[in-house]
């Protein structure tokens, strides 16, 4: 199957990012949101992503538009959807959401068209079971900022094809990613690693073992992470750390459990970079 159209559901950080590396490699892409505020933002992400790289010199600057003339950014799900050949849903991670969208989307898009959730631990087969599609369905789990980031995680649910998951390897290499293929397993193979790793940080910090500036250099000067755990914590928001460690806590048991400060800062409404305080406070930068 030769894919020509895409359309991303989704204009935030990350679905902005996924509309422009597929841009990028030459797609026609609709990108869709449901205000104008969101459409404006991710259109304006996309041109400063463009503009830095012309600034670089990176990419040239008549590529950096043929780029931003390859996305349309609309308000209907219709016209995104309609002629699209795949179809990347980067909505909230909310079960219920993402099994109402594509309920929608079995009454717009083509026979042929393949859907791919971008999540970070929410059962790909779960969705798939309701749609028509399930052997069309798979889960793709994007890094931010996606632009930057090199991997691409491909989930493949129960009923997931072996001509889809081709398709989305295929996919994912022609926009520039690294591909690693995971079976469907609760938050896949790198947040299951990296939530318990981010997770024992704040238990760390909470009984007094070192402050949150010492935790963070020792991992970035011992182990040599480009970041400290909690400062990734906050660049990834608290609330969506929350809500991976319970999934995986429900899925497998006490090992998982959250840590109780980060339980609190999440109540307090501490949820990292995007709410100005974390772990770090961001309002003096």
């Amino acid at each position: 199957m030769e894919i020509k159209k895409i359309c991303v559901l989704g204009a935030g950080q990350m679905g902005s990012g996924i509309a422009q590396v597929c841009a990028e490699a030459g797609y026609e892409v609709a990108m869709r949101d449901i205000e104008q505020r969101f459409i404006d933002g991710g259109m304006n992400n996309i041109r400063k992503n463009l503009a830095r790289s012309v600034d670089k010199g990176k990419m040239s600057q008549d590529a950096a538009d043929a780029t931003l003339a390859r996305v349309n950014p609309t308000l209907d799900m219709k016209e995104a959807a309609a002629e699209a050949d795949v179809v990347v849903e980067v909505v909230l991670e909310v079960m219920d959401l993402k099994k109402q969208i594509f309920s929608e989307l079995e009454t717009i898009v083509p026979d042929h068209c393949l859907f791919f959730t971008n999540t970070s631990g929410l059962s790909i087969t779960e969705m798939a079971a309701t749609t028509k599609r399930p052997e069309r369905f798979i889960g793709t789990h994007f890094f931010s900022p996606v632009p930057v980031m090199r991997l691409l995680e491909i989930i493949r649910g129960f009923e997931t094809s072996d001509e889809t998951l081709e398709i989305a390897k295929e996919w994912g290499e022609k926009i520039g990613k690294e591909v690693i293929v995971v079976n469907e397993a609760p938050a896949f193979a790198v947040n299951r690693l990296l939530c318990i790793m981010l997770n024992e940080a704040f238990f760390a910090l909470q009984e007094g073992v070192a402050s949150a500036k010492d935790i963070d250099r020792g991992m970035t000067l011992g182990c040599n992470h480009p970041i400290g755990p909690l400062a990734l914590s906050d660049a990834v928001g608290l609330d969506t750390l929350l809500h991976i460690m319970q999934g995986l806590e429900r899925e497998l048991g006490d090992k998982y459990r959250s840590a109780p400060l980060l339980r609190q800062l999440v109540r307090a409404g501490r949820f990292g970079k995007k709410s100005g305080k974390g772990v770090y406070d961001y309002g003096s930068k």
